[in-house]
């Protein structure tokens, strides 16, 4: 087979089942299969670049971080809804249509995502730009971030000379809860919600990272067509479905009842649906009497919005119990008397802090009102003081680890409070992915799914013990095998001669970077001089401030922290630093970079700047010492000048680090 009817034919092949997958839900071949056939398309389109088209399934994701996102006016505004809350609101609407019209309406009814609204504009057939609502007139160009989303096709069936439809971008639940299940595994803030999600997501400067949020949309008005002509809003709905678009459920029906018994259909049944909505929208579905009755200056006359009211139950609280997650943190949870919310029974809430519980006095055995915050998370609204029984006592977090019995810390700069136990059960997952990442004792093939197995089967309880592993026991893992084992245990056996600041860093010791690991290994030398060390020598050395050495010596006081350290020194673990020099040539130095960098990438120019004993910044101030400029810089370069800070070229900022 020629090269460019191979590389047509892997095309066809790939949309479709991308169609089939993403938008209809109903694949025909396995992920696997797919994934191999689109890497037979990457390579033919390496061999011949000029191969490559826009609609091409390989330019989903583009390779370039993006500066910023540029302005859009919409050639047909995005218009917001007016809200309605009630069922006498619903009435008086369809009321007002009837009246207005002359006869009874017809509506088309579907539910309201709770998203990011966008248009998305192609042009003969082929996608070329997409942007977000903003003030419904002047958006924000997120073209590659809506590219890497796949529900949205690149190219359509019909070649109209120009057709923008709008939609609602949306992360599932599903996704959402498996995002956050992996940022809890990694130590990082967990998402808010699917829409904020969705919301960061899309407005991500790097199209990878938008990516890998897996975001779809649900398309629910066609803005324009050029060539075509319809009557109805149902015709669009089912043209676009014909177009490969996912259309957003929907149904055409009269009068106000049925209208109020679909609402409530909705209402009944929104947990059915894979993303999050917080309403129903109630549209005319004649397009000429849409034109009839025109809008008003903030909304179009023939629609609203219902918005769903959050429902609200009384519950009580038949005990506080205390959870610890992956990074240590002491969760309360309220245990509940089983109550209905929102589709499912409710039989606990998060109680979040002892800030939370304090602020609003919760105690056990009071009568509270729940409600689900975002239709998703049962909470707490308040408590009925009323009804409280006597004797109940205010509850405080315990002092010690529920798990392992270790102190408990609240932590400087916030609400959480903290277990530190270097052994803590609870925590091992999250402790044990640190310890072998590639900037702490950097451990190739030990990723969190291994880390996960091998803890699962028992294998492994603390870090220490990664050192006592067999090749014969790794290789009954799951997707092993004997040439996996033996390279896992390579790395694992090679790690122990690293230096001693990737220990350090490994260690997992609270506020204690990167950075500070390298500070605290090149002082000390030696980990036993490094647990000598009093707080004052601690605080005593640069880049060291207060509450990161009463977190180092909190750390290494703990008996579960020197129990891990001896086990590790035992199983023949560095414990010396090998670093004989420590660069100063930017002490002092504070530098900001901008724009796009073509010799570096940013983390790699800040990495630089650090080892060299500056520091880099976020944003210009006064204290600034060196603005770095790439190309299309802005903002931050502009500032530069005005406040008289030196700026350096590339080519500039690379002489001084070879200087």
């Amino acid at each position: 087979m020629d090269y460019r009817e191979e590389i047509r034919h892997l095309r066809e092949v790939l949309n479709e089942n991308g169609y089939l997958y993403y938008v209809l839900d109903a694949p025909t071949m396995s992920d696997y299969e797919y994934d191999m056939l689109n890497r037979r398309l990457e390579e033919l389109e390496a061999e011949h670049p000029e191969e490559v088209t826009p609609d091409s399934p390989t330019q989903r994701i583009g390779g370039k971080t993006l500066q910023g996102f540029l302005p859009y006016t919409h050639d047909v505004p995005l218009e917001s809804l007016q809200d309605v809350f009630n069922g006498e609101e619903v009435a008086e609407f369809c009321l007002r249509m009837d009246e207005a019209l002359g006869s009874p309406v017809e509506y088309s009814l579907e539910p309201k995502v709770d998203g990011l609204s966008v248009a998305l504009e192609y042009r003969d057939g082929v996608f070329v730009r997409g942007a977000t609502r903003g003030d419904g007139r002047v958006g924000e160009d997120v073209t590659e971030n809506l590219k890497t989303i796949r529900s949205i096709p690149m190219t359509l069936p019909d070649k109209l000379p120009r057709l923008i439809v709008r939609g609602e971008v949306y992360m599932s639940r599903a996704v959402f809860e498996e995002i956050n299940a992996m940022r809890e595994l990694q130590g990082q803030a967990l998402l808010a919600n699917p829409r904020n999600a969705a919301a960061g997501s899309l407005r991500q400067l790097d199209p990878k990272v938008a990516a890998a949020r897996k975001l779809d949309i649900q398309i629910f008005n066609l803005q324009l067509a050029e060539g075509m002509e319809f009557s109805s809003h149902e015709e669009t709905l089912d043209y676009l479905a014909s177009q490969r678009f996912k259309v957003i459920p929907h149904k055409t029906l009269r009068g106000t009842q049925a209208v109020q018994a679909e609402i409530d259909r909705i209402n009944d049944e929104r947990l059915d649906y894979p993303f999050d909505i917080d309403g129903a929208v109630v549209k005319v579905n004649s397009l000429q009497d849409r034109v009839t009755l025109g809008s008003t200056a903030k909304f179009p006359k023939w629609a609203v919005a219902f918005k769903y009211p959050p429902e609200k139950k009384l519950s009580q609280v038949l005990d506080i119990v205390v959870q610890v997650g992956r990074t240590g943190v002491l969760t309360p949870k309220a245990v509940l008397t089983p109550v209905r919310l929102a589709g499912t029974t409710v039989t606990s809430a998060t109680l979040h802090n002892q800030d939370y519980i304090s602020e609003k006095d919760i105690r056990i055995g009071d009568t509270v009102i729940v409600q689900k915050a975002g239709e998703i998370i049962p909470e707490i609204l308040e408590v009925d003081t009323a009804r409280r029984p006597e004797g109940t006592k205010p509850y405080f977090l315990p002092s010690t680890c529920p798990v392992c019995g270790a102190p408990v810390r609240r932590e400087p700069d916030g609400a959480a409070v903290r277990c530190t136990g270097a052994e803590c059960p609870a925590q091992l997952l999250r402790n044990l992915t640190h310890f072998a990442s590639r900037d702490a004792m950097d451990i190739e093939g030990l990723g969190p799914a291994v880390v996960q197995q091998l803890v699962d089967s028992g294998l492994v309880k603390t870090a220490a013990d990664l050192y006592h592993l067999r090749q014969e026991d790794v290789a009954r893992l799951d997707r092993m095998g004997e040439k996996s084992a033996e390279n896992l245990v390579r790395a694992i056996e090679k790690s122990k001669g690293n230096d001693l600041a990737k220990l350090i860093y490994g260690l997992g010791i609270r506020q204690v970077g990167e950075k500070a690991a390298q500070v605290l290994a090149f002082r000390f030398k030696t980990m036993d001089a490094l647990m000598a060390a009093t707080e004052e020598e601690l605080t005593d050395i640069r880049d060291v401030g207060d509450i990161t050495a009463r977190c180092v010596r909190e750390y290494l006081e703990q008996p579960q922290s020197r129990d891990l350290i001896d086990r590790l020194r035992c199983s023949g673990v560095r414990m010396e630093s090998t670093e004989h020099m420590v660069d100063e040539r930017f002490a002092g130095m504070t530098f900001v970079l901008t724009g796009a960098l073509e010799r570096f990438d940013r983390k790699s120019a800040q990495k630089l700047i650090e080892e060299r004993g500056g520091k880099a910044a976020g944003s210009v101030s006064k204290k600034t010492t060196y603005v770095v400029a790439g190309e299309a810089a802005g903002s931050k370069l502009q500032k530069a000048r005005e406040l008289n800070i030196p700026i350096l070229s590339e080519d500039e900022f690379a002489r001084m680090l070879e200087n």
